[in-house]
């Protein structure tokens, strides 16, 4: 096990990742940028080092000086976390030619798996089902509608690079569609550096089944079963559960296996999430892999017993992973709330500021996870996600329904909070009988 790491991030999840040093007995360096000093959480940690100004850019995102942290913690690790460089190839080659290991997958994994488009080739020489589409990048708007005109159209214009709902764009028709390439192009572009895009069938009212996998440096793979993440807006979730609801048990397997066979062909480490959209006849594609821990990976924890950041650190430190497949059992059912400072009432407007009081729910099954209390000032400069309330139950209905009585236990006071609007889709009939695709919220709240 390594000695001592740097943990890169912030917030609940640099929280959750000092934690499971701290029990493993693990040193740790924590980084922070101006608008986060003196937060809490870094009281845990046995070092740390301001890295920049609040701007993510100047700070979190700036590759030599996170470097320059833990050169200078003198760690052998770094563990990224979610968001910010978790998934940047460069940055994990970088870690390791400095011989810091990255505690996730190698950049060659995460170069492949990150490009979309050639995901889904790879997705295709597996043998596992991808949504119809063009066979490689789109250029031009010819392209784009002969692809369309082969398909059928709704179709989905998506970026190559990224994700988070950026550089997406459905269309219906030919018009809609030349918009949407030069869209989708122009916003990949901004955000990600990289305008290429690739065109999609738009699968209609679709659930989304996300299947965690964890790997180690011996060559074996396993899955922990499925999350649904349908509950979400514009692309962001805000409800994951796990098992999940209304999936048949053979398609549950299969779907699993299929994420081992994908994750295994590209050589793949550490943890990871491969994820799906299943229609309404039961078929399943694949859509893309996330290369990191997920912010809901508390939810396989608890229907697993299997806490994914230690074992995370065992993986890259190179220990085998202690189970195999026929080990790993799910057992009752999870939810997660993410908890946003968010105002959901107008169109989820985020919601800045200080917490001026905070009841923290509690009882049998209940978790909150976050780095946030009452007088915490959540900043205008980050992912707006307060902490995230898990109940772990025998059944879904005891679950829903120890979720709702959660709910109402937390008090988050002096912000706006997504609260209201969790408390409204746990008591939607749709809902509660497993009735609901990704489009759910904005068609039953719209605006």
């Amino acid at each position: 096990m390594f000695k001592r790491i740097l943990v890169a991030n912030r917030g609940e999840i640099a929280l959750r990742i000092l934690r499971a040093c701290r029990e493993l007995g693990v040193e740790t360096v924590a980084i922070f940028s101006e608008a986060d000093r003196g937060a809490a959480y870094l009281e845990l940690a046995d070092e740390a080092y301001c890295v920049g100004p609040a701007k993510a850019g100047e700070s979190y995102l700036k590759i030599d000086r996170v470097i320059s942290a833990a050169e200078i913690g003198n760690v052998q690790a770094i563990h990224p976390g979610y968001g910010f460089l978790a998934e940047n190839a460069h940055f994990a080659e970088v870690c390791r030619s400095c011989q810091i290991e990255f505690i996730g997958p190698s950049h060659e994994a995460m170069a492949l798996l990150g490009d979309k488009n050639a995901a889904r080739r790879l997705a295709m020489e597996a043998g596992v089902p991808t949504v119809p589409g063009s066979e490689g990048l789109v250029e031009e708007e010819s392209e784009a509608l002969a692809v369309a005109h082969r398909i059928g159209f709704p179709v989905l214009v998506k970026a190559s690079a990224g994700g988070g709902g950026r550089g997406m764009r459905v269309a219906l028709n030919d018009l809609a569609l030349k918009s949407a390439v030069q869209q989708a192009q122009a916003e990949a572009a901004a955000a990600f550096g990289n305008g290429d895009v690739y065109i999609e069938k738009y699968v209609e009212h679709p659930r989304h089944v996300e299947v965690q996998i964890l790997g180690d440096l011996h060559g074996n793979v396993v899955h922990l079963w499925e999350r649904d993440c349908t509950m979400q807006r514009r692309h962001q979730k805000l409800i994951e559960e796990s098992p999940a609801p209304s999936l048949d048990d053979n398609i549950r397997r299969t779907i699993c296996e299929s994420a081992v066979r994908l994750v295994k062909a590209a050589n793949y480490t550490n943890a990871g999430t491969v994820e799906f959209i299943v229609d309404r006849q039961g078929n399943f594609y694949f859509i893309e892999v996330n290369a990191r821990i997920q912010v809901e990976h508390p939810v396989t924890e608890l229907v697993t017993g299997i806490d994914l950041i230690k074992t995370q650190l065992r993986v890259a430190a190179g220990e085998p992973l202690p189970f195999r497949q026929e080990d790993v059992v799910s057992r009752g059912a999870a939810i997660e709330c993410r908890i946003n400072a968010e105002d959901p009432t107008k169109n989820f407007r985020p919601s800045p500021g200080r917490i001026e009081r905070m009841i923290i729910p509690g009882g049998h099954g209940v978790r909150w996870d976050s780095h946030a209390y009452a007088g915490y000032e959540v900043s205008p400069f980050y992912d707006s996600m307060i902490g995230k309330l898990l109940v772990h139950q025998p059944t879904r209905e005891e679950a829903i329904a120890c979720m709702r009585r959660a709910l109402i236990e937390l008090k988050i006071e002096g912000i706006s909070t997504t609260i209201p609007r969790h408390l409204e889709i746990l008591s939607h009939s749709a809902f509660t009988e497993a009735r609901v695709d990704t489009t759910f919220i904005e068609r039953t709240w719209p605006g």
